[in-house]
């Protein structure tokens, strides 16, 4: 694999461990900045949502920027918001620089994934984007164990202060191997919106948000979860948290390794198919431990398995608008995590049972599925060359 994508993915692991290493240090910046930890926790949520709407805004803003140099800009501004955070006396700053955090990371990423497809052959394009999965699920698995390790020894503002670090150097490896990309012409926010009304591109984007947001209904409350069903003390649930990761930073090389091999329409349609049936049965492995962990790392490696060939599939079907359409299958796979988290939670209210919301994400993911099959079977008109091409 070309060096320049293990870089881009290293990249995003510096900057995406922003995102959630706040939520295993909430106490601690709580107690800091004299706020209750509802309110800290409002640190997370901005971000989510911030990063979820930027992404797709900014890259048509900067869309005639040369691409290298946008992607040192926009290091070196995650590096100043997070500066920011160390040297915060209040919330309010801590908030704001969340803000240009989640911007600056939503740029790098797409950026990262877009530059990815374009560095190598169409062939291969597929295991790249995986390996720059492996790079995000890499970041959100390991940013709350990370950030917990750090604060307990350094304190919570240390923890920004070496995100800051980890950028630094990745601004010097871009800045060393990545040649210059030139920018492309990209449409008008306005008409890039507007293909959003195909129920083929829609389709793709609501599949990649409900797969992750049937994943998250459970993975929000695994914890109570693994405590109920295999009464397990914190020790043993460490140790599931990271199989689990290990299994779910693999699950994007996976997806992607698979997509160049079956293609990326059936490759969608296995992973999301067989993520559902995982999930369902899930609870049921719990009669043995040692079951449980392999239905358990399957369950990891399925999470992130959908995002390379769903991708690729998007490149596919409409190259012209593809760089916008990654970043919105990005924001999409945001608000997933978002959404499952709440259904999650209602669903928990309502059943009062963490067996039941297995089930629960199982037909969450279903919904993806039959958005997966709406998308993958209806035709779409694309602009190829001042002529319009039939795809199917």
């Amino acid at each position: 694999m070309n060096l320049k994508v293990f870089i881009l993915a290293a990249s995003t692991i510096a900057v995406g461990l922003v995102e959630l290493t706040v939520g295993g240090i909430l106490p601690e910046i709580a107690d800091d900045l004299n706020v209750t930890l509802g309110t800290a926790g409002q640190l997370i949520t901005v971000f989510a949502l911030v990063y979820a709407i930027s992404g797709p805004v900014l890259l048509t803003l900067t869309a005639k920027i040369e691409r290298k140099r946008l992607y040192l800009l926009a290091l070196a501004i995650f590096f100043l918001g997070n500066l920011m955070t160390y040297f915060s006396p209040g919330f309010l700053l801590v908030m704001i620089a969340r803000v240009i955090t989640a911007m600056s990371t939503a740029l790098i990423v797409v950026l990262s994934l877009t530059i990815a497809a374009k560095i190598v052959e169409p062939a291969h394009r597929a295991k790249a984007l995986g390996f720059v999965y492996m790079g995000i699920s890499s970041s959100l698995v390991l940013g709350v164990p990370i950030g917990i390790l750090v604060a307990d020894h350094f304190g919570w503002r240390a923890v920004f202060l070496g995100i800051a670090m980890l950028s630094v150097l990745s601004f010097i490896l871009i800045y060393l191997f990545l040649e210059k990309i030139p920018s492309e012409r990209v449409e008008p926010l306005s008409v890039q919106i507007k293909s959003l009304g195909s129920i083929k591109i829609a389709s793709a984007h609501l599949a990649t948000m409900f797969t992750l947001a049937g994943h998250y209904t459970l993975y929000a409350y695994f914890t109570p979860f693994l405590k109920t069903t295999l009464n397990l003390n914190q020790y043993w649930i460490s140790i599931c948290y990271f199989l689990f990761g290990l299994s779910a930073v693999f699950g994007g090389a996976l997806g992607g390794t698979l997509a160049d091999r079956i293609g990326s329409r059936k490759s969608i349609l296995l992973v999301i198919s067989s993520f559902a049936v995982v999930l369902f049965f899930l609870p049921y492995a719990t009669f043995s431990f040692p079951v449980f962990l392999v239905a358990m790392m399957l369950w990891g490696a399925l999470s992130w398995s959908l995002a390379p060939p769903q991708q690729n599939y998007i490149i596919q079907i409409d190259p012209a608008s593809s760089d916008i359409q990654q970043s919105i299958n990005n924001s999409a796979l945001q608000v997933g995590i978002s959404l499952g988290s709440a259904i999650g939670g209602v669903a928990l209210e309502h059943t009062r049972s963490v067996v039941s919301i297995a089930h629960v994400g199982a037909g969450v993911v279903v919904v993806a599925l039959i958005c997966g099959i709406i998308s993958l079977t209806s035709p779409y008109r694309v602009k190829q060359a001042g002529t319009l091409k039939q795809e199917g």
